[in-house]
């Protein structure tokens, strides 16, 4: 059975954030998944202090802040996948998912620790409304941050809306957040399949040797690709030497 857990960054639960997840959670179920939807509104979320910047060692689960994330913690553990959902402030996620989001690093930074990051290997999925420009500056940073973490984004796993009205009623839009949902689930069970002891290895002993080929290997197209350069510079420089001398070596 797949887990899917849709997260709401937006404060209102009824808005188009909320609408969007809905969707992509009703495709998941039929695709036979077992969904649940957090508001964040409904838990108190404190911003991450840095201590990894201190002592790295210290940033691990359930994180030195005691609030609520000690509640959400164990919900992701449990997933098999995320769908984040957040509205569009000013260029950016809401405040409420940065600080969730943030709070992550908990199970990122396990690969410093326990070699393997607890989100390693889970699918994630994102949506973004917002009521005209900023979702792309919102977006790209946090897919970016999902794959660092070692999550999975599956194919049409990004879908948005950028306009003052309500998402349902646009039907690309809504097609959009079912196929997202759909895609999670199917990516899901294909990761299921394969079963791998684990994604990131923090050790790989071929590394090294192959290190070395790769640089020869790079040395000997360096030089044979400078001596091209080096025919077509001197061919440009003959050129232009020949039109100065025909303008009187001005």
């Amino acid at each position: 059975m797949v887990r899917v857990l849709g997260i709401n960054g937006s404060p209102r639960k009824y808005g188009g954030v909320a609408a969007l997840l809905e969707v992509a959670l009703e495709a998941a179920r039929r695709e036979g998944a077992t969904t649940e939807m957090v508001h964040l509104v409904d838990y108190r979320i404190e911003p991450c202090i840095g201590c990894l910047s201190d002592e790295d060692t210290v940033c691990r689960p359930p994180c030195v802040i005691k609030d609520d994330m000690r509640k959400l913690y164990p919900l992701i553990e449990a997933a098999d996948a995320l769908i984040f959902a957040t509205p569009v402030y000013w260029y950016g996620p809401s405040g409420l998912f940065k600080n969730f989001f943030d709070r992550l690093t908990v199970f990122e930074n396990l690969i410093l620790i326990e070699g393997r990051s607890r989100l390693e290997g889970k699918v994630a999925a994102l949506i973004a409304v917002g009521n005209e420009a900023g979702v792309i500056a919102t977006t790209a940073p946090l897919l970016t941050a999902l794959v660092h973490m070692g999550l999975a984004v599956p194919p049409w796993g990004f879908t948005y809306f950028n306009e003052p009205r309500n998402p349902l009623s646009d039907p690309l839009t809504v097609l959009d957040a079912a196929n997202l949902g759909r895609c999670v689930v199917l990516l899901t069970k294909a990761l299921k399949a394969a079963s791998p002891p684990y994604w990131y290895s923090p050790n790989i002993e071929w590394l090294p040797s192959a290190i070395k080929g790769i640089l020869r290997s790079l040395d000997q197209l360096r030089f044979k690709q400078l001596q091209k350069r080096k025919i077509s510079f001197d061919r440009v420089l003959k050129k232009k030497n020949k039109l100065r001398d025909a303008d009187g070596g001005e």
